[in-house]
């Protein structure tokens, strides 16, 4: 196996953070203990939520499908041990900021015994493309990178188009979180075997694995997988340790020189980026006929005693992974789920462990960087954007509610990193402001919807009406048509009938 190449695009603006990883990385990855309850979202991945197809008070089995996905985006949900279904109900979840959704509650039994697998073991190279994508749908696959879209349909849109490579994203930039590089340290071959099903599905020729520079245990293990592989499809790519340069669009760049045109996807320029975890959860099921049900996450932050990362259960509480990690230290003021520059804060343990659930950050109190000021125009925040915008501008039309304006500068394109605001030298909250805006987005665009859909059945119930009333003018002049014809003696007998009916 060659050297790591570094022959890369150039990334615009970024910051290079303090990782602050050491301390959760000295340590293999550890299993946390099956729970007592396990709390089973049912929208874990970009569509509609899945629709349970068990009841409360029916056993499961691990690896059981109890809900389903609906429409032509979503996954299905699998348990993730035995055990009773005690309750289908309204749970606290961290991807509605806080509010309850929907949850499958499972009373686990301790036996953890696993559905009876019934599929044949035919080799994915047996399968076709087409059915191979729909395998993995079945699986409840979804990007476990963070945007959790549907692998599968992800898989299926970028067929439709000309692709070159699939890449793999090892690159975890982001401060803390440290679960994608003990995945590679440790299960190198399976990331290696879920590129090739991967490559199978795409019918490709080229994966490039991109992994950051300051990873060199995770390139070493890469390395030697992909020698052991002899597949000279594999190639290895060492990334510059620069945030946020793990994002989809800007690591295309980096990987490619390749740039991905405002609004569009790395698939219109002939790439497909899927996580190393994705790959790995592919292998799992492709291979060992286990669904997504578990997930390696990084515990970590002075506000924990022992910061580690491990693998849980999809459904574990934040609660008995803390508890599992040594509890709580004596300064712990603030839970994040996600990094510090891009998770949510949330005010409870009791949310559950999901797909997208790559890190659970507990900080001490955090400084207030100082009370926002007005803004001296620097450029700062323009000089580090990653997306080449102007945040300045976008703060200006984001105040006035400027729609138009903000979509012009390219408000949409906005990754939400948050460069912007560590430079800011005026401390204001520039992605807080940007969220807002693009959930007004949102919300005219749902509001403009509902419009259109009210309109269209108002169309209908004007034609339906209006088509009915020609019906009866037509009945009616057909009646007096046959009436004429019939004679006089006809409508007297017409009209005595009608009076006898009045009567």
């Amino acid at each position: 196996m060659s050297a790591p190449t570094y022959d890369l695009g150039k990334l615009h603006g970024g910051l290079r953070l303090d990782s602050h990883k050491q301390v959760s990385t000295a340590q293999p990855i550890l299993e946390v203990p099956l729970p007592s309850h396990l709390i089973l979202p049912l929208a874990q991945h970009v569509g509609e939520p899945a629709h349970p197809v068990v009841s409360i008070g029916e056993h499961v089995l691990k690896g059981q499908l109890i809900a389903q996905h609906e429409g032509s985006i979503g996954a299905p949900v699998h348990a993730s041990s035995s055990g009773t279904v005690v309750a289908i109900e309204a749970w606290p979840i961290v991807r509605r900021l806080g509010d309850k959704a929907p949850c499958i509650v499972i009373e686990t039994d301790g036996e953890d015994r696993a559905r009876d697998v019934d599929e044949a073991d035919v080799p994915y190279t047996a399968m076709r493309p087409e059915e191979l994508a729909m395998r993995i749908l079945e699986g409840g696959i979804v990007g476990l990178g963070g945007a959790v879209f549907p692998t599968a349909q992800k898989l299926m849109q970028a067929k439709t188009c000309q692709l070159d490579y699939l890449i793999l994203n090892g690159v975890e930039c982001e401060p803390y979180i440290s679960c994608d590089d003990v995945l590679m340290r440790e299960h190198a071959c399976e990331v290696i075997s879920g590129a090739q099903i991967l490559l199978h599905v795409l019918s490709l020729d080229v994966c490039f694995i991109a992994v950051e520079s300051d990873k060199p245990e995770a390139l070493h293990a890469l390395a030697d997988a992909m020698t052991a592989a002899g597949d000279e499809r594999l190639v290895l790519k060492q990334v510059p340790t620069i945030y946020p340069s793990g994002g989809e669009d800007q690591l295309v760049q980096l990987v490619t020189n390749r740039e991905v045109p405002s609004g569009g996807l790395p698939s219109d320029i002939g790439c497909l980026v899927q996580n190393v975890g994705t790959a790995v959860a592919i292998h799992n099921w492709i291979n060992n006929h286990e669904p997504l049900i578990s997930r390696i996450t990084t515990i970590t932050g002075d506000g924990v005693r022992q910061p580690m990362n491990v693998r849980a259960r999809i459904g574990t509480t934040v609660a008995d992974m803390v508890a599992f990690a040594g509890g709580y230290t004596d300064v712990a003021k603030q839970l994040i789920i996600g990094g510090p520059m891009t998770g949510r804060s949330v005010t409870t343990d009791r949310v559950p462990v999901v797909k997208a659930s790559n890190c659970i950050l507990v900080l001490s109190a955090t400084p207030s960087p100082g009370p926002e000021k007005p803004c001296i125009r620097c450029g700062d925040c323009a000089a580090v954007c990653p997306v080449q915008l102007l945040p300045q501008q976008l703060f200006w039309y984001a105040c006035a509610d400027d729609e138009k304006h903000l979509r012009s500068y390219g408000l949409t394109d906005c990754i939400e990193c948050g460069c912007c605001d560590l430079v800011c030298p005026s401390h204001i909250p520039l992605t807080a402001d940007f969220r807002k805006a693009k959930a007004r987005f949102r919300e005219l665009a749902d509001e403009k919807a509902r419009a259109e859909r009210a309109r269209k059945r108002f169309e209908a119930r004007s034609e339906r009406l209006a088509r009915e009333q020609q019906e009866r003018e037509a009945q009616l002049a057909a009646q007096k048509q046959a009436a004429r014809k019939a004679g006089p003696a006809a409508i007297a007998e017409i009209m005595r009938r009608k009076k006898k009916d009045r009567d």
